[in-house]
């Protein structure tokens, strides 16, 4: 992969996560909290969005999908501390490291093709 490759993979990444994150977000807000029901309609298609834009990687479903899970926990993570201040303690920390790492293995190894 090249360097450009790489970076609109991370950027679709992101944006995935964002997606998904932030639809399924407003879902659980809108049914445990009890707000509007536009809020979970509005959550769902954004979750819908999610499911085009992983297309948009260069990888095939199941490795694109398998990297994107490392990129969902770290996301996930940072969301709950910037959104719901829930700071991350070390374990936290810890394993988000641990399978961001595989992460990288899993998408960005070099393959022979």
């Amino acid at each position: 992969m090249t360097k450009e490759t790489i970076f609109r993979s991370i950027a679709f990444f992101i944006l995935a996560g964002f997606l998904e994150i932030g639809g399924g977000y407003m879902v659980w807000t809108a049914l445990k909290n009890k707000q509007p029901l536009w809020l979970g309609v509005l959550g769902g298609i954004l979750l819908a969005a999610y499911g085009a834009v992983a297309t948009l990687q260069p990888a095939g479903f199941g490795r694109t999908y398998a990297a994107y899970g490392g990129i969902f926990v770290v996301m996930a993570l940072l969301w709950d501390w910037l959104v719901d201040n829930v700071k991350p303690d070390h374990y936290d920390l810890i394993g988000a490291a641990i399978i961001l790492v595989g992460t990288i293995v899993i998408f960005y190894a070099p393959r022979k093709i």
